[in-house]
């Protein structure tokens, strides 16, 4: 059965948030670089990744439900921000968005009566759960570390072994 209009518009919408997230992330990825903060950006460059992979398995949802794809131009982000703890709240920030957006989406799936959808986004809700957590431990760890040199260097170190999103779950 293909997809209803109305729950192809709203997953459309949702695919251009998932890229959008990306760029976000790359943005913030090329701000912590210029900190001198490798491991920082590379934590953050993974998740953009991670963004986009989840922006894949929207597309190709939509593709397997006979639907048309609609890539919207992606938005310019900022790319300037104070600390490093003002860096990852936002991030937060922009993830409790991302898991409101998600919640109205599945909401919309479920009145429409669309249960692919339905489960396509549970997976997605589920993920989001892991995102706030994830990064509630990495500002909790900030602000234990503040703006210590020695502290924000090993908080560096180890933000730089998350492993590629390639090897975790999307």
């Amino acid at each position: 059965m293909a997809i209803s209009e109305a729950v192809l518009a709203r997953l459309n919408d949702q695919l251009h948030a998932e890229f959008d997230s990306a760029y976000l992330y790359l943005a913030m990825a090329a701000s912590l670089s210029r900190q001198n903060l490798p491991g920082c950006a590379t934590w953050m460059r993974i998740q953009a990744h991670e963004e986009t992979l989840h922006a894949v398995k929207l597309y190709d949802f939509i593709l397997a439900r006979d639907g048309l794809v609609v890539l919207k131009t992606v938005d310019a982000q900022t790319n300037k921000w104070s600390s490093v703890l003002e860096v990852f709240q936002q991030a937060l920030d922009h993830e409790q968005r991302q898991t409101q957006r998600l919640n109205e989406l599945s909401d919309f799936a479920v009145s429409e009566k669309d249960h692919a959808t339905q489960s396509l986004l549970r997976w997605f809700v589920d993920e989001q759960v892991e995102e706030e957590a994830t990064l509630g431990e990495v500002i909790q760890k900030l602000k234990l570390v503040g703006n210590s040199g020695p502290g924000l260097y090993m908080f560096d170190q180890e933000m730089g072994r998350r492993p590629p999103a390639a090897l975790q779950t999307a």
